[in-house]
């Protein structure tokens, strides 16, 4: 005697189809009529399948599938020999042109005082209007900025002290045009302030004995002294070199991720209150003119929200604002600095009015993963319209100041290198550009490693006067 079936449930005919018309049990949300549901039921059943994939596929082992694997080996092959000629040609050594060349030959021009924030044509407190930086007269600060790092690294101190006085770094940044420095610094600087070693202060005797934040301070003064305008920039969580793939140092917190994996652990709270251990430090120099608040925030594979890291610098930027409503707090974009597309929908707002600036990071291997490729290989047209994307609309339509803190090339160029750079200084110029560059140091803290992104020799002293100088004068001068 054959055993009874069960009943099918209600709603059910047995088929694994409802008969409202849903498949069960698999989430295909595919409607079915009178006329399809047969049709759909032998796809969907194991013989079908199997039939289907005996139709659809050619083993290996057959000459057809031979011959299929063997084109699509060639194909892949020549992919990937057209990529590999495509990156040699970026590779490629750049050739000067005949002005960057008339200029290296040439000894540099004496800087103009009156870009300098502390000559008498400026009137402090620095706020905002519209895409500017302005005085308390309406009059624009331009910012014309360089990167002078080493504090946010594994040393815990700008570099270059071993070799000249700090007065003597700031009067060659000063000789170079500039009228503002970026200087970055580490959490794990704060955290534990060490002593610094004498033969890092070989060159500043005066300072030996002297712990980081310290050092740090008497470096921001040196600048000041200078005329030079600072602006103290959070680097990184960890003391090292910025910017790797480790999930501890890309947000301002990491108090989120598993306890063993961060040498260096910091909740918001602790962030903010190392920002404001910093700053106090600066409460009554005027020529510190704003916080940088985080460096290229940044999730793993795009995933950092806009609005999480918004919602995050306006509580930093209120606390400080909290110190000294004179700074300005800036705020830089997401995913390696360069993306600004968030403020459209969600822009920070501060407790003080016009004291809000933006900043955007711009490299030739920026803008990797998008349908246009990295700024090394784009064209000028598809370059411009990334940039008005990504933080240059801000600038265009008058909405607030975009500084872009840092963007740099190397001394020796390859053709990818000058592309990017050409492109970019093309822009900035025709959009009279506040900006940052990275920067001016010879050499990086750890291995001492030649710096190839450097405006000066090793001996902090020498101008490299090439093509990026050449371009970045003309910036400084408009």
């Amino acid at each position: 005697m054959m055993p009874k079936q069960p009943e099918p449930e209600p709603g059910n005919d047995g088929t694994g189809i409802g008969t409202d018309g849903w498949h069960r049990g698999r989430r295909l949300m595919l409607p079915l009529s009178n006329h399809t549901s047969s049709t759909y039921t032998a796809l969907t059943s194991p013989i079908s399948c199997a039939r289907r994939r005996r139709l659809i596929s050619l083993p290996p082992n057959t000459k057809a599938g031979r011959m299929i694997l063997l084109i699509l080996a060639l194909l892949l092959g020549f992919f990937l020999h057209y990529m590999w000629k495509a990156e040699a040609a970026l590779s490629k050594p750049w050739k000067p042109d005949d002005s960057s060349l008339a200029f290296s030959q040439r000894p540099l021009p004496p800087p103009s005082n009156e870009a300098l924030l502390s000559s008498a044509g400026y009137k402090l407190p620095l706020r905002t209007k519209g895409r500017d930086i302005v005085d308390q007269n309406g009059k624009r600060f331009k910012l014309s900025s360089v990167n002078w790092y080493g504090a946010s690294d594994e040393l815990f101190i700008p570099g270059g002290l071993d070799v000249q006085h700090r007065d003597v770094i700031a009067s060659t940044i000063r000789s170079l045009g500039f009228n503002s420095v970026r200087m970055p610094y580490s959490d794990e600087m704060v955290i534990s302030n060490p002593e610094v070693p004498l033969r890092l202060l070989a060159a500043n005797q005066d300072l030996v004995g002297k712990r980081a934040l310290d050092v740090f301070e008497a470096t921001v003064t040196a600048l000041t002294d200078a005329g030079l305008a600072v602006i103290v920039n959070n680097h990184i969580t960890t003391a090292t070199w910025c910017c790797g793939a480790d999930p501890c140092d890309a947000g301002w917190a990491n108090d989120f991720l598993p306890g063993s994996l961060c040498r260096v652990r910091q909740t918001e709270a602790q962030w903010i209150d190392h920002w404001v251990t910093v700053m106090n430090r600066f409460v009554d120099n005027p020529l510190v003119i704003g916080a940088d608040l985080r460096n290229e925030v940044r999730g793993l594979w795009g995933t950092m929200p806009w609005e999480r890291w918004a919602a995050a610098a306006e509580r930093a930027g209120n606390a400080l604002l909290g110190i000294n409503s004179d700074w300005l707090i800036i705020v830089g974009g997401t995913e390696s600095g360069n993306d600004l597309t968030g403020v459209k929908r969600r822009p920070v707002e501060l407790d003080v009015a016009n004291r809000l600036v933006y900043s955007a990071h711009v490299y030739s291997w920026s803008g990797w993963g998008s349908m246009g490729g990295r700024y090394s290989k784009r064209t000028y047209a598809s370059f411009v319209k990334a940039m008005r994307q990504n933080w240059g609309y801000l600038v265009e339509e008058n909405l607030a100041p975009v500084w872009i803190g840092e963007f740099g090339a190397p001394d020796r160029p390859g053709i990818g290198d000058a592309n990017y750079w050409q492109n970019l200084l093309r822009y900035l110029k025709a959009i009279d550009a506040d900006f940052g560059y990275w920067a001016i140091n010879p050499r990086k803290p750890k291995d001492n490693e030649k710096e190839s992104y450097s405006l000066v020799e090793d001996d902090w002293v020498t101008p490299v006067l090439d093509y990026r100088m050449k371009d970045m004068t003309e910036l400084m001068r408009q």
